[in-house]
């Protein structure tokens, strides 16, 4: 099969397509045929060698994949061949084959496409367990969400909307504002804007943050936050990890809360594949609709994930062997 191999780490533009053997799946394993892989910040960081995880090398990278099973390993049942699903893995997404868990797998119903499904685990899962396990957001509180352009960010304004909040988007183009727009949040404004902070106060100040650039942005949006205010630092795309004035959250209780969503497969799966089970739901109903601003073939796999690197995707971009 053909996949992107990391040999070593360093440089996105390193990495190369090539042959390798076709994976071969163990016990409790399926092997899927990869209709589309969705791309994440972190994907770009694992193959530089910057993630906080490091997989052994040679490896493929990518972790979300949409497809058909291909061959089931021992011992696995309640599981067709030809089944649509979507899956985590890993690491083996950005190849022809992967490997997954049977027990993670995601029935795809029919009409959903692929490149939909594989633009939804991760984005979509991070954003809810955010919001609704680690934020405890109520209807009619106020969401301010940092990087709202982003494949991450267009989720969180999706869900923050279901949830019944009214959504501030922070965007650094007005063609990114005009997809917040239209994705349905409440306010638009430019993340740079000197007078930012005093907008969102003259709106009633925000009791949910959700930010995922890092940089100086943190600590505008911590100036806005009510009393006994959630922000989450979700990501730091910016390059940037920024450091929190702690008086600042002594004065007006507020809680600066991490979310690091691969962490709840190890810790609380349930979690994990309860808040999948509701999105799937939301997705079946029409409630959500995927973001796929970019469709990337395998031979050009480097393409998307530097895209997503420096800031120039809008939305979500996905892999398509």
């Amino acid at each position: 099969m053909r996949a992107l191999v990391c040999e070593t780490l360093g440089p996105i533009n390193t990495h190369s397509v090539k042959e390798i053997a076709d994976p071969t799946p163990g016990k409790g394993q399926v092997a899927i045929s990869v209709k589309a892989c969705g791309v994440n910040f972190a994907d770009t960081l694992i193959v530089q060698g910057l993630y906080q995880e490091k997989p052994d090398t040679p490896f493929v990278p990518g972790a979300e994949v949409a497809g058909e099973v291909l061959a089931l390993g021992e011992g696995v049942k309640g599981v067709e061949i030809g089944q649509r699903v979507i899956a985590l893995v890993s690491t083996g997404g950005f190849a022809e084959i992967a490997l997954a868990n049977a027990a993670t797998l995601i029935p795809l119903p029919e009409g959903i496409a692929f490149t939909d499904a594989a633009a939804f685990t991760i984005a979509y899962g991070t954003s809810h367990v955010a919001l609704e396990t680690r934020a405890r957001l109520k209807s009619g509180e106020t969401l301010m969400i940092n990087g709202a352009s982003g494949g991450v960010g267009l989720t969180a304004v999706e869900i923050g909307k279901q949830m019944g909040a009214t959504v501030i988007g922070l965007a650094s183009t007005e063609e990114k504002r005009e997809l917040v727009r239209s994705r349905g949040a409440d306010h638009v404004f430019d993340v740079a804007d000197p007078e930012l902070r005093d907008k969102v106060k003259a709106l009633g100040g925000a009791d949910v943050g959700y930010d995922v650039i890092g940089g100086d942005a943190f600590n505008t949006m911590l100036r806005c936050m009510n009393f006994e205010g959630r922000l989450l630092t979700v990501g730091y795309a910016s390059g940037e990890i920024p450091k929190v004035p702690a008086n600042l959250l002594l004065v007006k209780n507020i809680a600066v809360v991490g979310v690091y969503w691969g962490s709840y497969a190890r810790h609380n799966p349930g979690v994990m594949m309860g808040s999948l089970l509701t999105l799937m739901g939301w997705l079946k109903e029409g409630k959500l609709q995927p973001h796929v601003s970019d469709i990337v073939p395998l031979a050009e796999a480097t393409k998307g994930l530097e895209a997503l690197a420096t800031r120039k995707s809008v939305g979500k971009v996905v892999i398509q062997p």
